[in-house]
């Protein structure tokens, strides 16, 4: 995230007060973080992406997948927009409102030059004490996914298929990278 704003505290109702200006506003325990528009790459490896998960979430009922902009607001201290992210379905039926995202089943981070810092060590935490079962950094230059779990110290690190399993009574999904990624610049 580009800048982290000078205000000791801000809430979630302070961030939805800012201006429609183009960028991403986000409250990380309290801290303000904006980040300008992604580039036309972490846009295309994101929606590679969710063109794999959307089918599997869809065909095994577990919920819905989205990409954002979007308001996960896990408490007044923390308000974020994961780029793509699976929300489970608690049997209440679709959400109506952002307000109504209270638990993730999936996160997913593409890191950035002006969002590596918050992804990294801002948002991970967050989404694991939040109990988030699995949060992904894709990092788009590596070419790999960093995969954490709610109780992990140190990521596990995939280069080459991403298996995803959300629960153990359905088949995996087996994600191929390079089709995430793309075709490699020479």
């Amino acid at each position: 995230m580009g800048m982290s704003a000078p205000q000791t505290e801000w809430t979630a109702e302070m961030a939805r007060a800012l201006p429609d200006d183009g960028n991403r506003y986000e409250v990380l325990d309290g801290e303000l973080f904006v980040s300008p528009s992604p580039s036309w790459k972490h846009q295309a490896v994101l929606q590679r992406l969710f063109l794999l998960i959307h089918p599997y979430v869809e065909a095994h009922s577990l919920g819905w997948t989205m990409l954002s902009p979007a308001d996960i607001e896990f408490s007044q201290r923390r308000r974020l927009q994961p780029d793509l992210f699976v929300v489970p379905d608690t049997g209440s039926g679709e959400p109506k409102s952002w307000r109504d995202v209270t638990r993730l089943l999936l996160a997913v981070e593409a890191l950035s030059p002006s969002t590596t810092r918050a992804d990294r060590l801002k948002k991970r935490p967050i989404y694991q004490s939040e109990g988030v079962p699995q949060y992904w950094i894709i990092d788009i230059d590596s070419r790999l996914v960093e995969r954490w779990q709610p109780g992990d110290e140190r990521p596990e690190v995939i280069a080459d298929v991403l298996e995803w399993r959300p629960k153990p009574e359905i088949a995996s999904l087996l994600i191929n990278l390079e089709e995430v990624f793309g075709p490699q610049a020479e």
